[in-house]
């Protein structure tokens, strides 16, 4: 396996950035009866965040993809992993999907 500098952590932050998408996907979201924790979750809605609200998720979800990309790709590249240049083809590239 490659890398491992930073033991791995970048993929947390891929994790923080899915669990920030799955509440802008469930945002005014209906809760239905399998999605209920338990028999007293009373809630009609996942959640009931303003749209400026959800516009900032958006940022932040954008902002940690980018934060995940470079440190897979610093990480990489400390751990002997990429070269110089194939550092920069791979950030390149990762930043423009």
């Amino acid at each position: 396996m490659s890398g491992g500098h930073f033991d791995y952590y970048q993929y947390k932050i891929g994790e923080i950035r899915e669990i920030i998408e799955n509440i802008i996907e469930k945002n005014n979201k209906p809760v239905l009866e399998e999605d209920r924790q338990d028999k007293w979750d009373d809630r009609v809605v996942h959640y009931d965040y303003s749209d400026e609200v959800i516009a900032e998720f958006k940022n932040a979800v954008e902002a940690l993809r980018v934060a995940e990309i470079y440190a897979q790709r610093i990480d990489w590249f400390i751990s002997d992993d990429d070269s110089e240049k194939t550092f920069f083809e791979r950030l390149k590239e990762d930043l423009k999907k």
